[in-house]
This record gives C-alpha cells, sequence and structure tokens, in this order.
C-alpha cells in the first residue's frame, strides 16, 4: 500500500517550525498579484533556503586530540552525554557501543532532563529505546529509530528545549563497557514557537503479564498492558514491544485501547495487536511469518513464532497522525484476547506533552529487565522458573 506524503509532509513542517523557521508558503496565484519572487520561493525546496540556527554537535571525540574518541565506563558509572542551554532542539542522535556484557543493551540506562528539572523526561534502557526490546541486535529501518547491520543505532526524533537539556547513560551492568561512542547533533535557535512541547520516552515491562481466565469480554481495558499515561497537553507518536512468549499459539489477538482525556473509557478501540501494528494475520502465522520494517511500522525481528520462547520486536509510529490529548492519555494493549495470555512484554511509548518532566514508574533492576521464557502452568498461564 502506497503511504501518502502529504500528511507526513505536513507534520515534518511543524516539527521544523521548532527549530526557528517555517516552512515555505505558497504566495498568491497569478490572480491575486503573485510577485515572480513569491513564486520563486514557493518552488524552492526548504533545504535551499536560509535557516535561522546554528548547527552544533556533541560527542564522544577524544578531548587530547588522538583516536580514543569513546568513554569507557566502569559497572555502576554514569556519562554525561550531552548539555546545553537554550533554547534549542536535539535533531539527531547516534550511538554505538562496545561492551562486555552480551545483556549491555538491557543494562546500560539513558536518560534526558528538560529545562532542569530532577526528573527525566526520557528514562530507558539503551536497547529499548532504539527499538531492540529484547536485548539483541538487528537490522531494520524506521521513519524515526534505525539499526545498521554494524550495530549503529540512530534516532530522528526532534527534542526542543527551551532552557536547558542534558542526557547521561548510567552503566547498570556488572560489567565494564568499553567504549561508548555517541555523536548528538543539536540547534541553538532565537527561539521556539509557544507550542512547542517537549520529547518524553518512558520504558514498561510486564514479565510476565497475568492472565485472566473469568471473562471473555474486557470492555473497560482494566487488565490491559500499559504502555504509558500522561498528563497534560500533547500528542502520541507511537510505541515498540517485545514479546517473549512463555506458552504456544499466537500471541497478539489483544484490541489496541487508548484513553483520551477520560480515565474510564476508552476513545480508541481497535481490532487486534497485528492489526495496531499495522500487519495482519498474525504476521504471516506459525510457519510463514515473515519479517517486515516499513516507514511506520514493522515487526523486524521474529523467531520461533507461535511456540513458547517465539520472540517479536514491533514497532508503530503515527507521524502521520498523531493521537492528540489536552488533559489525560493512557495507551494500552490487551494481551491475548480479553488478556487470557501471560507473555512477557517490554515496550517503549514515546510522544510530546506540554510539561518537561512526568512520574515514571519505579526502572526495574537490571537483572529483571533481560527477557527470560517462564515455566508453564497451564493454558496461557505461567510462573517464573
Amino acid at each position: 500500500m502506497q503511504i501518502s506524503n502529504v500528511p507526513r509532509r505536513s507534520f515534518l513542517r511543524r516539527l521544523a517550525g521548532l527549530a526557528g523557521f517555517s516552512a515555505a508558503v505558497a504566495s498568491p496565484g497569478p490572480a491575486q498579484g503573485q510577485s515572480r519572487e513569491g513564486s520563486a520561493a514557493a518552488a524552492l525546496p526548504r533545504y535551499a533556503r536560509a535557516h535561522n540556527y546554528k548547527s552544533l554537535k556533541q560527542s564522544s571525540f577524544d578531548r587530547s586530540g588522538g583516536n580514543a574518541d569513546s568513554w569507557p565506563m566502569a559497572p555502576g558509572a554514569t556519562q554525561e552525554l550531552f548539555s546545553s542551554s537554550g533554547p534549542g532542539v536535539i535533531t539527531h542522535i547516534w550511538f554505538t557501543i562496545a561492551a562486555e556484557s552480551v545483556n549491555h543493551l538491557k543494562e546500560i540506562v539513558i536518560r534526558a532532563h528538560w529545562d532542569g528539572n530532577s526528573k527525566p523526561s526520557i528514562e530507558v534502557p539503551v536497547g529499548d529505546f532504539f527499538g531492540l526490546n529484547l536485548g539483541q541486535y538487528f537490522v531494520y529501518q524506521s521513519a524515526f529509530l534505525n539499526c545498521s547491520s554494524v550495530k549503529a543505532l540512530n534516532c530522528y526524533f526532534s527534542m526542543p528545549f527551551r532552557k536547558s537539556a542534558r542526557f547521561t547513560a548510567t552503566n547498570e551492568s556488572e560489567h565494564k563497557v568499553h567504549a561508548f561512542y555517541s555523536n548528538i547533533d543539536y540547534q541553538l535557535v532565537p527561539s521556539l514557537p509557544d507550542d512547542a512541547l517537549y520529547f518524553h520516552a518512558q520504558y514498561r515491562q510486564a514479565t510476565p503479564n497475568a492472565a485472566q481466565t473469568t471473562s471473555d469480554k474486557n470492555p473497560d481495558g482494566r487488565q490491559n498492558y500499559v504502555y504509558t499515561e500522561a498528563r497534560g497537553r500533547g500528542h502520541l507518536m507511537g510505541i515498540t514491544l517485545g514479546v517473549l512468549q512463555n506458552t504456544d499459539h499466537w500471541m497478539g489477538e489483544g484490541d489496541d485501547m487508548v484513553f483520551v482525556d477520560d480515565e474510564t473509557k476508552p476513545a480508541i478501540v481497535g481490532t487486534g495487536s497485528e492489526d495496531y501494528f499495522n500487519g495482519a494475520w498474525d504476521f504471516g502465522g506459525r510457519d510463514g511469518a515473515i519479517q517486515f520494517a516499513h516507514l511506520y511500522n514493522g515487526a523486524p525481528f521474529m523467531t520461533n513464532p507461535e511456540r513458547a520462547g517465539g520472540r517479536y520486536c514491533l514497532y508503530r509510529w503515527h507521524g502521520d497522525n498523531p493521537i492528540t490529548f489536552s488533559r489525560y492519555l493512557k495507551h494500552s494493549m490487551e494481551h491475548g484476547h480479553a488478556n487470557d495470555r501471560a507473555d512477557n512484554f517490554f515496550s517503549v511509548a514515546y510522544w510530546y506533552q506540554s510539561e518537561p518532566f512526568t512520574d515514571f514508574p519505579a526502572l526495574p533492576p537490571p537483572a529483571a529487565r533481560i527477557p527470560n521464557l517462564k515455566a508453564v502452568s497451564g493454558p496461557g498461564g505461567a510462573q517464573p522458573v
């Protein structure tokens, strides 16, 4: 299916406005006395016109002038990756990591604080932040995140800040990180528009989800898996999700439910997990699953599908139509029909909101974040081994 570029261009034009400039606006037509200069301006792409910002980068380059262009991180150490006063916009983040622990994607945590707030607006294990929700590298490309074949991680979300911005990485492993390479591109701008919002990313997990067996209906979504809850004004950009199956059969069949400005009932209800991720038919089923990675949706990693031990990494971006809220948002999904499955979920939600911080649930300890199969104790149910 061909995706229309019109909504995407409109949305990206608004993001570009955060950098202190507006997109070219068509001048009145000839009937309104359009000038040749106005016509030419409308025809020029934005990159061919002057911009009113200062381009900068903060990186892990060797301050001595040598070639040791990365930071080592001892167990428990925190490394500052970025610090700047504002107003400004982070436009791109690139990391690559060499570490002793095979679980370093789950054990290193990145945090971002906007405008000097003590509470982070981003608090996510580094692999999960880049869509590697099960702690394994794989290659994929999407509109906002990607991972290359050489374990290079990229993020293209725009992250505006008015007063200041600070990024850190903490090695919560018991092992040394030999090299944490970082490049963070940003712009300093004269000012930000009044409606510029702050970027947030929140990690959650359920290991496992609690299987429900008392009802085959779930109208209020009380036992759903929750990707995030937020208060204020803003819009949801999307999620990444990793699933480790504890039992056989299709792990999806759960409807997405989004509560908007009303905590009692969902405003949006979908038709199934694979449908929410804009796939279909169990992503191809037990013996026909084929990985895919598109601009706004993907299932780029699938192994042993529909079997105990099966693994899925999925993403869905709402870049063409962000889900807006004025007071409250809860993004949730059933784990199986009416929440009848007990699989392991690991997710990150990405959104913008008016406040530069929020109250996140406590981050689980490193060992608890590592995906492990659970022992089966009945249909759909599981107990930790």
